[in-house]
């Protein structure tokens, strides 16, 4: 079977409202062709259907996020304090708690047709995970899973040495998902100190830079984070 196609879409720094809001058009589109499609033939082969992957990266300017489930009480800034720092500051419809986005943090944001793949979403988290993993690691970093903790860790079984370097929260809607992941390549960690990271406490936040001690070409990353991302979903990048 050949490979799915996906379109990559580089969108540099920007704002994270127009991210979200571009990626809900395309998962917009992508939902309305499966509606109308099942409305005239119930037993139509997923792959039939029109639908179209994409792979987004980008940076954010400096904004916190609070996922659906999340609990605003691990949010320690008020909005007054926000604001004078010039943190922008959303609820969002993804899965997850609370995380920041910034300058040197590359997120990407998968809008994935999973029934053109396997409609299971733990499968398609633990494939984000893995396509974290295999990057970090071509630096010499060991990534790790933490048992009931999406997203990727540096030595998660070590008590009081676990650190995140990669979280992840994604929102599905007709098999179709939006959201991704954020990982902290040159990011300024300081910001962390203002949240309780993805809800989870006495834990670390880490960075590529942080665990290399120097400063790491953005670029270069991106490049294997794409390489990745086909090897591990076996897919092509149209970029």
């Amino acid at each position: 079977m050949d490979k799915q196609q996906v379109i990559f879409t580089d969108l540099g720094i920007i704002d994270y409202k127009s991210a979200w809001d571009y990626q809900e058009r395309l998962l917009s589109h992508n939902v309305e062709i499966k509606t109308q499609a099942r409305k005239s033939d119930q037993n139509l082969d997923p792959f039939l259907l029109p639908t179209t992957n994409h792979f987004i990266l980008c940076e954010h300017s400096t904004v916190y996020t609070l996922g659906k489930s999340g609990n605003i009480a691990n949010v320690l800034l008020t909005n007054e304090e926000m604001l004078s720092k010039g943190i922008d500051f959303f609820r969002t419809n993804r899965g997850g708690d609370i995380t920041f986005h910034g300058p040197g943090q590359i997120v990407g944001y998968p809008i994935m047709d999973l029934e053109k793949f396997k409609t299971d979403i733990g499968v398609y988290l633990r494939n984000v995970e893995e396509v974290i993993i295999r990057t970090v690691a071509e630096y010499g970093i060991v990534g790790e899973r933490s048992k009931g903790e999406t997203g990727v860790w540096i030595e998660s079984e070590i008590p009081g040495k676990e650190r995140k370097i990669c979280a992840i929260g994604v929102r599905c809607s007709r098999w179709i998902t939006m959201h991704g992941f954020a990982l902290n390549v040159n990011t300024n960690l300081d910001y962390f100190n203002n949240i309780v990271p993805c809800g989870i406490v006495n834990k670390q936040v880490t960075s590529l830079e942080k665990e290399l001690g120097q400063t790491i070409d953005m670029n270069e990353v991106k490049a294997k984070i794409k390489n990745n991302f086909e090897q591990v979903f076996e897919v092509n990048l149209n970029l």
